[in-house]
């Protein structure tokens, strides 16, 4: 877990518009999406529906978790990588400037 953890860590972090905190015990990482300008369900459901990428709503761990999107990393090294992939590709189009 360890590897994937830092797998997924490092490409959230390369990814323009997004960043996460290296998580130190879990399998999920909250990824930080309040420069997209959407809210954590708009960009849940645009990720779902643009490019197959699930995450769960920051919104639904509380009012705190607003802005966030939790993003799982309990799989193999390889669908990270191209969850990556796709996240990166989904950014790229919703980009504002």
């Amino acid at each position: 877990y360890a590897e994937r953890r830092d797998l997924i860590y490092k490409g959230i972090n390369q990814i323009k518009g997004l960043s996460c905190i290296k998580p130190n015990g879990a399998f999920y990482v909250f990824m930080n999406i309040k420069q997209t300008g959407m809210t954590s369900e708009e960009f849940s459901m645009s990720l779902l529906r643009d490019v197959g990428v699930v995450t769960s709503p920051g919104s639904g761990f509380g009012r705190s978790g607003e802005g966030y999107v939790r993003l799982s990393y309990a799989t193999s090294k390889e669908n990270i990588e191209e969850g990556l992939k796709r996240v990166a590709r989904f950014m790229k189009q919703h980009q504002t400037d």
